[in-house]
């Protein structure tokens, strides 16, 4: 299997981040870390072994980022606003760095899906919904999608524009009837240990409602009692549900 380990120049965030390409051929997906996560994140849990039979018969091309969350999100020095208003720096790299180097690896301007598990997943649909001519689908796994919750002080329009389940709700006129054509969205949670604790179980079944009354396809899917929010869980979840799309 290729495996291309490269640093791709962040000047938003002044630096740079690690992407990890596997894969010579296929739909490309596109891989969000979980929470204050590393490029290699994805592949040291088993997670490009699940994908591998894929990956080599030329059906999927995987691209794993560093995050960012460390310089944004989880500031807890700073309210939440000023927490998104530095996420608009990831948001760049990932934009204006990330995928041109997709579509160049990719020989032209392919879509892109997404994925993440935890954090990664609200990486995922949010992405997804803002830029779904980029990114048609995304495959959420134990996402929380009210980013709201993890900080505090004023809460402004960088928020709002980055917390999916509170912009979703106003939503209206010609861009939604777009959305509705163009953006697919799975949800998918276990209901066993740390999904009620992490918030991601009742999230998810709150971002679904409203998605639902918007009409924006997706689907949800919930996974027993059994099924942890841990690795093992989000293995056998994207060994399941990625085949269908690719």
């Amino acid at each position: 299997m290729r495996r291309d380990h490269i640093s791709v120049d962040a000047p938003a965030i002044g630096g740079r981040g690690d992407l990890i390409a596997y894969g010579n051929y296929g739909r490309p997906l596109l891989v969000f870390p979980s929470q204050q996560g590393r490029a290699w994140d994805y592949e040291n849990n088993g997670m490009i072994r699940a994908l591998s039979h894929l990956i080599d018969q030329g059906r999927l091309k995987v691209y794993c980022v560093d995050s960012y969350d460390a310089g944004s999100w989880d500031r807890h020095d700073i309210s939440i606003e000023d927490r998104a208003r530095l996420h608009r720096g990831y948001e760049d790299w990932i934009l204006n760095q990330v995928v041109p180097w997709i579509h160049a690896d990719s020989g032209g301007d392919i879509e892109i899906m997404l994925t993440g598990c935890s954090f990664g997943a609200y990486h995922s649909a949010n992405f997804a919904l803002k830029r779904a001519d980029l990114f048609p689908v995304a495959i959420c796994l134990s996402g929380v999608y009210d980013v709201s919750v993890l900080g505090w002080g004023e809460k402004g329009d960088a928020l709002y524009f980055n917390n999916p389940i509170a912009y979703v709700q106003h939503l209206g006129g010609d861009h939604l009837e777009w959305l509705r054509d163009r953006v697919s969205l799975l949800l998918v949670c276990g209901q066993g240990q740390w999904e009620e604790t992490t918030g991601a179980l009742e999230s998810t079944r709150a971002f679904s409602e409203v998605l639902s009354a918007k009409g924006i396809r997706h689907e949800i899917d919930l996974w027993g009692h059994d099924v942890p929010h841990d690795w093992p869980s989000w293995r056998n979840q994207i060994a399941h549900h990625l085949p269908r799309f690719c």
